[in-house]
This record gives C-alpha cells, sequence and structure tokens, in this order.
C-alpha cells in the first residue's frame, strides 16, 4: 500500500548544498525532484511545502527580484506551496565596541594592537545573516498536519538536517510514517540512523531532478 505523504523541503539547507555541487538551484525541476523522491520512498505525495528565507531589499536589487523570481517560479507548480520567512540581519556592533575596550585594556606592544583589533573585526563583522523561524515552523507544520490534523500518512523530508530528528520521532510515535531524502551534500548521520531515508546520488540528481535543458 502506498501512504499518502506531505512533503516539506528545506530550502535554505537544499539550496547551499545544491550549490556545493556546482549546480544553479534555479535549474532544479522541483516537481520532478518531488516525484522522483516519492517514487524511491515508496509513498504519493498529496502537497508540498517549499520553505525559505527572503532577502531584504537593502541587499540589493538583483538579490532581492532575483530570489522572489525564484520563489515566484516554485509557486506556480501544481501542488506546492511556499512559506517564507525574514532573512534578519544580526548587529554585532555592541559585542565589537567590548571587545576593542577589552583590547584596549590589555598590554599589547604598539605593533601588536592594531593587528589584534584588525583579526577582532574580522571575525565579528558589522552584521550577520540569519534565518531566523524556518526550522521551526517546518517542524510545528510537520507535527500539526501529520500528528494532530491527519492530513497525511507520511512526512518526507528534504533536508539534511539533524535538528528536525525529534519532530520525527513524535510523528512516528502517533502511528505515521516519517522519512527524510537529501543529496549526499551535508545530509546529517543524525536522521540517516533515526528514520528510513534515501540518499540522492550526485548522477541521479542531475538525471532526474534538474529541468531537462539544465546545464551544470
Amino acid at each position: 500500500m502506498t501512504a499518502d505523504a506531505i512533503v516539506f523541503i528545506d530550502g535554505n539547507n537544499l539550496y547551499h548544498n545544491v550549490l556545493s555541487m556546482g549546480i544553479r538551484p534555479g535549474n532544479v525541476d522541483f516537481k520532478r525532484f518531488v516525484d522522483y523522491a516519492c517514487l524511491k520512498l515508496r509513498c504519493r505525495w498529496t502537497k508540498t511545502i517549499y520553505y525559505n528565507s527572503v532577502p531584504d531589499i537593502t541587499d540589493g536589487d538583483d538579490v532581492y527580484y532575483g530570489h522572489m523570481k525564484f520563489l515566484s517560479e516554485i509557486r506556480k507548480i501544481p501542488g506546492f506551496e511556499v512559506k517564507t520567512r525574514k532573512l534578519q540581519k544580526q548587529s554585532n556592533d555592541k559585542r565589537m565596541l567590548e571587545k576593542m575596550k577589552e583590547i584596549d585594556a590589555q598590554t599589547f606592544c604598539s605593533k601588536c594592537t592594531p593587528l589584534v583589533k584588525e583579526m577582532c573585526r574580522e571575525c565579528l563583522r558589522p552584521s550577520i545573516k540569519k534565518e531566523k523561524g524556518v526550522d521551526v515552523t517546518m517542524a510545528i507544520d510537520m507535527l500539526d498536519l501529520c500528528a494532530i490534523k491527519n492530513e497525511c500518512e507520511m512526512v518526507v523530508l528534504i533536508s539534511g538536517d539533524g535538528d528536525f530528528v525529534p519532530a520525527l520521532d513524535i510523528i512516528e510515535r502517533k502511528g505515521k510514517e516519517a522519512a527524510s531524502t537529501f543529496i549526499r551534500y551535508g545530509y546529517s548521520n543524525a536522521l540517516r540512523q533515526s528514520h528510513r531515508y534515501w540518499t540522492i546520488y550526485d548522477e541521479d540528481f542531475i538525471l532526474h531532478c534538474l529541468r531537462e535543458k539544465a546545464t551544470t
């Protein structure tokens, strides 16, 4: 018997690991990808939810509008839904000021002090981008749709992030199926050791998961 599944895609995790293969994420055919993954995991997907953070307009028009176009194309796929959270900037300015004071309080020589401060500035750049809330939203949705609302018999997670293991554990304790699939880059051992999984190797990914005319 083939289980009805909802597929949850960790877009940020997938995006960066696809890049590590030398493949443009825009060349991924997400419909083909999900179809192929569910074929291998012996389930029938009824809905796919793609989760992703979005950049700020201050990051530049090309970055912002290019990413929004990317997400718009995914929304057009029948049966796909896109959920986003803003990619927030977390300031390091306060920490930077504290570190500069600590360095000034030390007995470094006049030549060493500027070097130490420069290394500190490099480690504590003015701000860092942080994806906030996406993983939590995914985990809550998996539990809500599968374990509480009973909208599916199985959860298929497309992510290599081992932080999702507890959510998958709960789903299985509720008598449902849980499985994950991911490309071999960044696929956590925790996911592969705890639940049914399928690793997508490079050749299969290129043959079955890219747009037909895409090049790597």
